[in-house]
């Protein structure tokens, strides 16, 4: 039979999500707990790959299974094997032809930004700290220019070996608290580094340092004309949306979290 869960992550200490031979990762300390509490040799399928230092709130991945256990019993075998830092939140039966990544129609992305002189003491590995005063009207007034389908050449890694840079951006969303603005953007799918390129564009835009639109680096299809790539450790993501089960990403419990 085949399982789902959702996942949360502080992706501070991990190489990223993705197995890798010589670095710790998510998917190597998932398969280990898996295997331990089911003696089989088990291989995830997962939603999203997030790099080093990125976090998750509901992150999904499946996998296959001879046992037969509750729910509560395989969340709380799967967490008594992780880290303090990585833990199971539900646990889903899902039919066989499911897929965490192929079946996911939509993805969620948080990014945080802290916009202060102060440094944000106890926030640092969850926020990029902005201390340029940053126009948060210009931001969302370029981030709308975001929407529909383009090709995002300009915002792809240069290492990104995505065969297609079409994308579509279904939604995006600024929200701010005090010192704290939190931009979100969902889309089919994302290339590599795609949103924290768009938000090193909009923080550049905003600083009055890029003075092209978004709307024009889009038609550029050139990385060199988009921003800086920001920090990892300001990126969270929120999860995938499937037709088959309904899986609801969790953008309020982000925003709870920094009291928003």
């Amino acid at each position: 039979m085949k399982i789902a869960a959702t996942l949360e992550y502080d992706g501070t200490k991990f190489s990223g999500f993705q197995r890798q031979k010589n670095a710790i990762t998510i998917q190597q300390h998932l398969e280990e707990a898996l295997n331990k509490i089911t003696n089989e040799n088990i291989v995830i399928n997962y939603s999203g790959r997030t790099d080093a230092g990125v976090h998750a709130i509901s992150q999904v991945f499946d996998f296959e299974t001879n046992i037969s256990r509750e729910d509560s019993s395989w969340i709380k075998g799967i967490n008594s094997n992780l880290p303090r830092s990585i833990g199971v939140k539900k646990i889903f039966n899902v039919p066989n032809n499911f897929d965490s990544r192929f079946s996911a129609i939509e993805r969620k992305y948080s990014y945080v930004i802290y916009n202060s002189i102060s440094k944000p003491l106890f926030f640092d590995d969850y926020c990029y700290w902005v201390t340029n005063k940053l126009d948060k009207a210009l931001i969302s007034d370029q981030l709308n220019m975001f929407i529909g389908t383009h090709d995002f050449s300009s915002f792809r890694s240069s290492n990104c070996n995505s065969r297609n840079p079409v994308k579509t951006i279904n939604n995006v969303n600024l929200k701010s608290y005090e010192n704290f603005i939190i931009i979100t953007v969902t889309a089919n799918a994302f290339l590599q580094n795609m949103v924290r390129i768009m938000i090193g564009t909009l923080i550049d835009i905003a600083k009055y340092e890029n003075n092209f639109s978004v709307k024009d680096i889009l038609k550029k299809n050139d990385r060199s004309f988009a921003g800086k790539t920001a920090p990892a450790k300001g990126l969270f993501f929120l999860g995938p949306k499937y037709n088959e089960i309904n899986i609801q990403t969790m953008e309020k419990n982000l925003l709870n979290r920094f009291k928003i």
